[in-house]
């Protein structure tokens, strides 16, 4: 089984690679996360953003296997299934659900909202879609699982729960007047919830490992969104490691092959949180409007700067990356200079290359090693040899310097502008 993650703060363009990759697997699995991951794909001039469905459901022979480390909201993979209608996909075959996923119910957006709204300046950005407090039940023993649906007393367990949250609710004043009709468009979609296959998916992959099929374990958010290795606070709340695959699909960590990281050529980052190279002049504002770098979750306009080797470095040591795919290297077309982070220079004078624990809680100045830019359109390259020759330069660099090989640029958001070395 290989592994797909992002390395950086999410948005690292994930979904376009899983649907590169995915004509040479047999298998496409989510592993953690909900309907706070956005991912990308357009090819044939269409363009389609995925929230819980794994990104190899346009390929008819491909099974997509929701697992049981993700948190799911039933409207909106309701949505997300209706809008695939018009693709003529077979969702009844090649679509299954884990029983053991966890479900987001009404009332986890209802606390989402007033958790955030009590912090303040605090905030951690959180996208509001119930994620947090889905898996705080989870982690508490006291959450619905998929498999729940079946069960005869589901609303049972399904009101005590609720009925726990109101308290929480009542705690923080949060109005519940939108509740009603939230729950109606639930129950709705629990209905279609019980028509789709679900499935005890551990066994489903692991059979699949067994008969030698390829499996291709699909990452959502980003390493540094981790909630035991990123800036937390500001984090997810799941397992966004190459580790979370494990967990998150029930296989043995001996079961993982090559680790595919997949980083942009520039650092962005969605909510709060520190981001040491973060650029808050023209030429950051330049970086978000080349790149369309708003969130496909939640449109919000994301925080652009510079590659941050550090950062890079600490996420390809914890997934134990083997393979990296550099995404939107186009967005840099527009820069006579392009600048990557080396070090941290600490309040102290200090310079460090390494993520501390400290680090969230200190003023860094990033330290840059300044590149020519190459200053022209990549649309129409096809190959690494059409590269020009500061492109190559960049590549050259961060592979020494990471030790790790890049085996593929991105030129563009389409299928063919995706360039294998």
């Amino acid at each position: 089984m290989d592994v797909l993650l992002g390395l950086q703060w999410g948005d690292e363009g994930k979904g376009k690679i899983v649907d590169v990759l995915a004509p040479q697997y047999e298998v496409v699995a989510r592993f953690q996360g909900g309907p706070n991951a956005g991912h990308t794909l357009e090819f044939d001039g269409i363009k389609h953003v995925l929230h819980q469905i794994p990104s190899g459901i346009f390929r008819p022979q491909i099974l997509n296997i929701i697992g049981n480390g993700v948190v799911l909201d039933p409207i909106v993979l309701k949505k997300e299934i209706d809008g695939l209608g018009k693709f003529s996909i077979d969702y009844q075959k090649n679509l299954v659900v884990s029983k053991k996923a966890t479900i987001i119910i009404p009332t986890h957006k209802l606390l989402d909202a007033a958790l955030e709204t009590s912090k303040g300046d605090k905030k951690i950005g959180s996208t509001l879609k119930g994620i947090g407090p889905t898996y705080q039940d989870k982690i508490g023993r006291a959450a619905l699982r998929v498999g729940d649906i079946l069960s005869p007393d589901f609303r049972e367990k399904y009101d005590t729960l609720v009925e726990k949250h109101k308290t929480t609710l009542s705690f923080y004043n949060h109005p519940i007047d939108a509740l009603p009709e939230m729950e109606a468009q639930f129950f709705a979609a629990i209905e279609f919830f019980k028509t789709l296959n679900l499935i005890d998916s551990e066994y489903v992959v692991n059979d699949a490992l067994a008969s030698n099929k390829k499996i291709l374990a699909e990452g959502a958010q980003g390493s540094l969104l981790d909630v035991d290795f990123g800036s937390y606070p500001f984090v997810t709340s799941s397992t966004t490691m190459a580790a979370g695959a494990c967990t998150g699909l029930g296989v043995s960590p001996s079961k993982i092959g090559e680790v595919f990281g997949i980083f942009k050529a520039y650092c962005t980052r969605v909510g709060s949180g520190p981001f040491p190279t973060e650029l808050f002049d023209a030429t950051g504002e330049a970086m978000r409007k080349e790149g369309n770098e708003f969130g496909s979750t939640t449109g919000r306009p994301r925080r652009c700067g510079w590659l941050d080797l550090p950062a890079l470095r600490y996420s390809i040591m914890i997934n134990g990356v083997t393979q990296l795919y550099m995404m939107k290297a186009d967005v840099l077309n527009i820069f006579e200079e392009i600048k990557i982070c080396t070090h941290y220079e600490l309040p102290t004078g200090e310079r460090i290359d390494r993520l501390s624990f400290e680090i969230s809680d200190l003023d860094v100045k990033p330290v840059y090693k300044t590149f020519k830019g190459w200053h022209c359109s990549l649309a129409e390259v096809r190959s690494y040899d059409e590269f020009p020759a500061e492109l190559k330069e960049y590549v050259s660099y961060l592979e020494n310097e990471l030790h790790v090989p890049i085996k593929l640029v991105s030129v563009g958001p389409d299928r063919v502008q995706t360039i294998l070395r």
